[in-house]
């Protein structure tokens, strides 16, 4: 059986599924023809089902549940973990609805986040989330939206930071904050798709118990990130919500669910992961 598996260079997912990609770990007798891209990138590419599993923020899968199925394993999901607002001068909450702020996509959970903290109408524009920072520094826009590892990196470039979105999440909410996870084609064989979710848990648990067996690959991917920030930045949206979901990060994403559709009922909830 062969499969298609879309996840990100970012140092958190190579982490992961780097024991899947190497064949470290037993795929039974599963090929997994890997493509990597950037976060919105997946979520555009799951908008047209383009992968059998793929990565994808939790914001995009309030779109897609029709389509696709949660894994259990495989989540960005946590505490202290959120998007961050920045800019190039100091400034305050009360400045951010007259400024262009660069998103890293409008199907991100980053940027639902935003929304959720800043409701009233905002001027937004689309920039690669690595290209944030810069676009910030140069004019192109008034403040960003960052995430994954420029969460390390803007204050060394002299940014700061107007609101930490996950935090404002988490105060009112009470939930870990959802990123995203790993979905699977909802028309896929019952079997096959626990046979997928066995996989990446197993992938997972690997890499934690061989922590230094991915290095070379999770490197080649991570761009012209030093090993500490790339080591801080699998720290921090690797955990256990990564090997387990559980109870807690499901009524986090349920949550979410809850917050982009009040009117969504619990049977439609029930069916969101793969059981």
């Amino acid at each position: 059986m062969q499969l298609t598996f879309g996840f990100s260079p970012c140092p958190n997912d190579t982490f992961m599924f780097e024991p899947i990609v190497s064949g470290r770990v037993d795929l039974s007798g599963t090929k997994f023809d890997i493509h990597l891209a950037d976060v919105e990138q997946l979520n555009k590419a799951a908008l047209e089902c383009r992968w059998d599993v793929t990565k994808l923020s939790f914001n995009a899968y309030t779109r897609l549940y029709t389509k696709y199925q949660l894994l259990t394993a495989g989540s960005a999901l946590g505490n202290n973990c959120g998007p961050l607002l920045i800019s190039r001068e100091k400034l305050t909450k009360q400045d951010v609805s007259r400024l262009r702020i660069a998103i890293p996509g409008y199907h991100t959970t980053a940027y639902l986040l935003l929304k959720y903290a800043f409701p009233q109408d905002l001027d937004t524009v689309e920039f690669v989330f690595s290209d944030i920072e810069n676009a910030v520094l140069d004019g192109r826009a008034d403040a960003g939206l960052i995430i994954h590892e420029n969460r390390f990196t803007y204050q060394d470039r002299g940014l700061y930071k107007i609101a930490d979105l996950g935090e404002i999440w988490e105060q009112s909410t009470g939930y870990p904050i959802p990123l995203g996870g790993i979905a699977v084609r909802r028309d896929l064989p019952e079997d096959v798709k626990k046979l997928v979710n066995t996989i990446v848990s197993n992938s997972i648990v690997y890499a934690f118990d061989h922590p230094g067996s991915g290095r070379e690959f999770i490197r080649k991917n991570a761009q012209e990130m030093n090993d500490k920030v790339m080591q801080a930045h699998i720290d921090l949206y690797v955990n256990e919500y990564s090997k387990n979901i559980g109870t807690a990060g499901r009524a986090a994403v349920e949550k979410l669910f809850k917050t982009v559709d009040p009117h969504i009922t619990d049977d439609t909830l029930k069916t969101l992961f793969v059981c």
